[in-house]
């Protein structure tokens, strides 16, 4: 799945096919969260990290700002509009 992704990987890096591979998919993993997801997750870590709901929101507001997460899945409805108009 990511065959030329990672062919760049083993090529520039000293990684081996396999842990390339593993890279790209952890990677993905990562960013795979929804912003609920990651907001819902985000809010239990600092959560237990002692901190208040006005600190935790504050955080993850800012957060959000420079995290990628994954997009909401559109409906076929969706995207026959993003093809016809």
């Amino acid at each position: 799945m990511h065959d030329d992704l990672v062919d760049h990987l083993t090529r520039s890096t000293p990684l081996s096919r396999g842990e390339a591979l593993r890279v790209i998919q952890d990677v993905l993993a990562y960013f795979d969260e929804t912003t609920e997801e990651y907001v819902r997750r985000r809010h239990r870590e600092l959560q237990g990290r002692g901190l208040v709901n006005a600190d935790i929101f504050e955080q993850i507001a800012a957060d959000l700002a420079y995290r990628t997460v994954a997009p909401p899945q559109p409906s076929l409805r969706q995207l026959r509009r993003i093809i016809y108009g």
